[in-house]
């Protein structure tokens, strides 16, 4: 479902993603993991289009995606939860899962969502500026599956979030991967977490992918070593 190919991208003429290549398949969660500084949220930022790539592919669904605008590749399937969740603090929860609709025929949130995380229903007329964090970054990922994407990118979900929450969000996350045809691409530091959700891992240190395998195959001694300071 995504396909991402040589991909090089740079800030000014210092290049900081060095040729990465990964595939997240759908009905399939692919953890992309990583210390902080090695090119997790740049790589992301890069896929939803808020960064110009230098080189190399970046497909959804067999479509090439790399020369367009973000809007254009949220029309094509694209969801984002960007890293600090970034909701609209002023509207309601209600008005901020539906700002997700703009590319879609939906003129109404579709139930599922609400099934996924019922504290949203519960708290609809409330202010997103008002909820917690973990209820805010739930919000978030109800905004992107609002907009029926394909490929739905989470940059550190758990970061800043409850136990009790990153646990939602985890069981969560399954249920739309079990449920949907759709691929999700997480950002993630916590090993446990990662290993939880994901059916593959890919590690990245100083732009470059230095470690993958399938969910079966991990060393948790590896991933560690690669994730240590």
């Amino acid at each position: 479902m995504l396909e991402v190919s040589d991909l090089r991208v740079a800030y000014g003429q210092s290049e900081v993603i060095h040729g990465i290549s990964l595939r997240a398949e759908p009905k399939k969660i692919l953890a992309v993991m990583g210390r902080n500084g090695t090119g997790k949220t740049t790589l992301f930022r890069a896929l939803i289009g808020l960064l110009p790539t230098r080189a190399g592919s970046i497909k959804i669904d067999g479509q090439e995606i790399s020369d367009q605008a973000s809007f254009e590749r949220v029309a094509q399937g694209v969801g984002y939860v960007p890293q600090g969740r970034m909701i609209f603090s002023t509207l309601t929860v209600l008005e901020n899962i539906e700002t997700g609709l703009n590319h879609t025929r939906a003129r109404k949130i579709p139930k599922k969502i609400f099934d996924l995380f019922p504290v949203l229903w519960d708290m609809r007329k409330r202010r997103g500026g008002n909820l917690s964090g973990g209820q805010q970054q739930q919000l978030a990922i109800a905004r992107a599956l609002a907009s029926q994407p394909k490929v739905l990118l989470l940059d550190e979900p758990t970061e800043g979030i409850q136990p009790s929450i990153i646990k939602e969000i985890a069981r969560a996350l399954k249920q739309i991967k079990d449920e949907n045809q759709i691929a999700i691409v997480v950002s993630e530091q916590m090993m446990t977490f990662a290993l939880e959700v994901a059916e593959a891992v890919v590690v990245l240190d100083r732009g470059e992918v230095v470690y993958e395998a399938p969910r079966e195959e991990v060393s948790p001694e590896t991933l560690a070593r690669h994730l240590s300071i």
